[in-house]
């Protein structure tokens, strides 16, 4: 069966991450990283393709992808996997050279950032590295030479040089070759980018701050200027590079369940170093909680099978007799092992990493096109309809004690959300709270518009909530004449847990109540959490659009100290702006809480 590659990519992330590609017997053939995953995977399906790579998309039959946090990781993590897995087609398309090094000579009074791809021994300079790839040194090279100014020229050419070249104009370079610059302020920027180079870029921002101050006390608005813009350069190089940490030993369980699956993936860190991430879908015939199922899990992981057992084991959900398992994991393995849920750190980055690949394997597997047409023709039959629906739309409304209220319109065709038809209602003049009048008016000026061409009639329209819900419904479907549309109204059950739904068909006299393993009742689920979902995210946007304010000094916690602190930080307000809520909780003074208050005033 040929690979559905427009169905696949419908579910992909936009992360940087890692994607490896299987044939039918689910062999690796080629593993490849990517800034942005669905893109890059799309370019393999479209356009002119040279021969091998045509060979090699004709034989996928899977494709797998782990998210990472930056294209850094990504990278380093493909390098892990193409020596563990070997695969052919990376075999193939790349040479065995060694790892590239940068080379930088003691020798010069004006030394150059030079690529070297075999190490010597030598005595007249150091070496920096190695790195994954000739494209991570040049990237770095390229870098360090824009923030620094380091001269890129060979010693030939600088050796001749009686006038500036190019370089110097477009402030890549600080033109040593005519003294432009004293030998000791050029060997101060030399050892600024082999800093950074060797990851303590942290270290050389503290200087260059300190150094912006001294200017700018002295009046020297010029300099304090330059060395604003190169805090702001290095704060954009300073992402936090977690699977590549210093240390970390653990393997990390995260569990995504949503209606009709569930998922759990395990990431693996040796050494600091991410390894991989494998995707598991347990049978939970006993519908357990989160807790007692990954419980199960690990503990099935590990003892039941001889499997290493690394010095941590980090879970998503907390874990039923968490001490009990790790007593029996330590003395299985010889060794004291540290079971935990709650992490900070790096340890909570790699936790949230594996929850977004749980997730993400998760989403991709319900989009599967054969589950999608079991899941409808199971409706069909549940309702009794001659022909399987096509098109189902379910509305849901949003508010904080009626402010800003949202009501969302989510779309489901056979192929799964139809994202392009999903719409959002601002609704305006009802009471503050009023449920009711705010579904009233979001189907009203949606099938009104329906009604004038713009747009598909649904077969099935879905509301979430009970019978109130559904009787304003069927009210507005009367007074708009619209007929030929089946009307379901999902009402949660008594203690709201998911699968105790009730469903009202048509009026509240006809109820049906479908078995938990309904493929039915997962599709319903479904498509009202994803109503809800994008109810509550419009509605989060409208709410902090009305309550924005751009400046640091109406963020509630942040006093003027605080304020010198993330300006002197980043360099300035911009440079506070542009910051991650992972940047500003670096900054001394603010955590984690505060980062996200900062960040959530600034950009919503």
């Amino acid at each position: 069966m040929r690979f559905d590659a427009k169905h696949f990519l419908k579910s992909v992330s936009e992360s940087p991450g890692v994607y490896r590609m299987l044939d039918e017997q689910a062999n690796v053939l080629y593993v490849g990283k990517a800034k942005r995953l669905k893109p890059r995977l799309a370019s393999y399906f479209r356009g002119a393709l040279n021969t091998k790579t045509q060979a090699l998309v004709a034989r996928i039959q899977d494709i797998q992808i782990t998210v990472t946090r930056s294209e850094t990781e990504a990278l380093l993590l493909e390098q892990t996997l193409i020596k563990e897995l070997r695969p052919p087609y990376n075999i193939l398309l790349r040479d065995d050279k060694s790892y590239p090094y940068v080379f930088v000579t003691d020798r010069h009074p004006y030394p150059a950032l030079e690529f070297k791809r075999v190490r010597q021994k030598r005595r007249d300079g150091r070496y920096l590295g190695p790195y994954p790839s000739s494209t991570a040194v040049r990237e770095s090279l390229s870098l360090m030479q824009k923030i620094f100014r380091i001269r890129n020229c060979e010693d030939s050419v600088f050796a001749h040089r009686h006038r500036p070249c190019l370089q110097y104009q477009i402030k890549r370079c600080s033109a040593p070759c005519v003294d432009y610059i004293s030998e000791a302020d050029y060997r101060q920027d030399i050892e600024h980018a082999v800093m950074c180079l060797e990851g303590r870029s942290e270290q050389v921002t503290q200087q260059l701050t300190a150094s912006m101050e001294r200017a700018s006390d002295a009046l020297d608005f010029e300099e304090a200027a330059r060395l604003r813009d190169q805090i702001q350069q290095l704060r954009r190089l300073q992402e936090k590079q977690f699977v590549d940490n210093a240390d970390g030993d653990a393997d990390i369980f995260a569990l995504a369940e949503q209606p009709g699956g569930l998922c759990i993936s395990v990431l693996s860190i040796r050494q600091g170093r991410m390894m991989g991430a494998r995707h598991h879908q347990p049978d939970n015939g006993l519908d357990l909680g989160a807790e007692d199922l990954l419980s199960e899990f690990v503990s099935q992981f590990y003892l039941g099978q001889s499997k290493e057992i690394p010095l941590e084991i980090i879970a998503s959900h907390p874990l039923t007799d968490s001490g009990l398992l790790q007593s029996a994991l330590s003395e299985h393995a010889g060794r004291r092992i540290r079971v935990a849920s709650q992490v900070r750190g790096h340890r909570a980055q790699w936790r949230r990493l594996a929850i977004t690949n749980a997730e993400q394997h998760l989403a991709t597997q319900l989009a599967n096109r054969s589950q999608l047409g079991k899941r409808f023709e199971s409706l069909r039959e549940a309702l009794d309809m001659p022909v399987s629906p096509v098109r189902l739309e379910c509305f849901d409304i949003s508010h904080s004690h009626g402010e800003a209220t949202v009501a969302s319109c989510v779309v489901f065709d056979q192929n799964g959300p139809a994202k392009s038809d999903y719409r959002r209602f601002n609704i305006e003049g009802v009471a503050a709270g009023d449920d009711y009048a705010a579904m009233r008016q979001a189907l009203t000026r949606r099938f009104k518009r329906l009604q004038k061409g713009e747009g598909k009639l649904p077969d099935i329209l879905i509301v979430d909530g009970g019978k109130g819900q559904l009787n304003m419904a069927r009210e507005v479907l009367v007074e708009l004449e619209v007929v030929d549309v089946a009307l379901i109204g999902v009402a949660k059950g008594t203690t709201r847990k998911a699968g105790l739904e009730t469903l009202f068909i048509e009026t509240v006299e006809r109820t049906l109540n479908l078995d938990t393993s309904s493929p039915a009742l997962h599709l319903i689920q479904h498509i009202r959490d994803e109503a809800h979902r994008f109810a509550i995210t419009g509605h989060r946007q409208r709410r902090d659009k009305q309550r924005r304010t751009s400046s640091l000094q109406d963020i509630p916690g942040i006093g003027p100290k605080r304020r010198r602190e993330l300006l002197r930080f980043f360099g300035g307000l911009q440079g506070v702006r542009k910051a991650t809520r992972d940047d500003l909780s670096r900054v001394p003074g603010i955590n984690e809480q505060m980062a996200a208050t900062i960040h959530q005033a600034l950009h919503g």
